[in-house]
């Protein structure tokens, strides 16, 4: 069975082709149009498609893919495999969920944080036996940067530099560069210690556009061993999604 996963983002979009649960093809685009997904559809015999969206997928859209394929539009209410006990699920990012759905799919039976380093960053967290509560929701890189210049009289606004690694800075972008790189870092092992000290043995799955700045900073911490990189975990949650779906309907 060969399904296309869509996950339409603030600033781009992920598209895969997956075989059964192998991923076959990637890519990213601006913006999802059928003609950005037309090749793959006259390249393999796609059964299904499903897209997330943090808005409204475009219409034209849906209504090309329905016309070539069994269409999904992924929402919190579709069934991932997992207990979702999030309090207001109409509020829980697509995003979010995908990821704890992909997270169980590749580590089922053990307890898992997802690190989801995007424009914001989030921490999600499933246990051995699906259950998923919520999670944190914390600004981003960029995010801090901007912040600190808009809100600010005097700080610029500054690139972040992933190869950064000082304790601190010695001018104030290497200031501001410094409270953010090693900010966001102490936020993600304080979150891990946290998590680890009522789950031991919990997996980490790092992704988002970020991923490896968080992945080189945590390999050199002593969780280095339960660290793993998965940048298309969103996606793999996805197909999952129609996986469960499929063998339901």
């Amino acid at each position: 069975m060969y399904n296309l996963v869509v996950d339409i983002g603030n600033t781009f979009s992920k598209m895969a082709v997956f075989s059964g649960r192998e991923l076959l093809e990637f890519k990213t685009a601006v913006a999802v149009t059928p003609a950005e997904v037309l090749p793959w559809l006259t390249t393999y015999p796609i059964a299904n498609a499903i897209v997330s969206s943090v808005a409204e997928e475009p219409a034209e859209l849906r209504i090309f893919l329905e016309k070539n394929c069994k269409y999904w539009r992924f929402s919190s209410e579709l069934d991932g495999g997992v207990r979702n006990l999030y309090k207001t699920p109409s509020t829980l990012g697509l995003d979010r969920y995908a990821a704890v759905v992909g997270a169980y799919a590749l580590n089922p039976g053990a307890n898992s944080l997802v690190i989801d380093a995007g424009t914001c960053i989030t921490y999600d967290f499933i246990n051995r036996e699906g259950a998923y509560y919520g999670g944190s929701i914390s600004p981003g890189i960029r995010m801090r940067l901007k912040a600190m210049n808009t809100f600010t009289g005097r700080l610029p606004l500054i690139d972040f530099d992933p190869d950064f690694n000082k304790d601190y800075g010695d001018d104030t972008a290497g200031a501001m560069l410094s409270g953010v790189a090693n900010g966001v870092v102490y936020e993600a092992i304080g979150f891990i210690q946290q998590y680890e000290q009522k789950w031991p043995g919990l997996q980490v799955i790092l992704c988002g556009g970020d991923f490896n700045f968080f992945d080189r900073q945590l390999k050199s911490s002593i969780f280095a061993g339960n660290v793993k990189v998965e940048p298309h975990l969103v996606l793999i949650g996805l197909n999952e999604v129609i996986h469960h779906n499929e063998q339901i309907f």
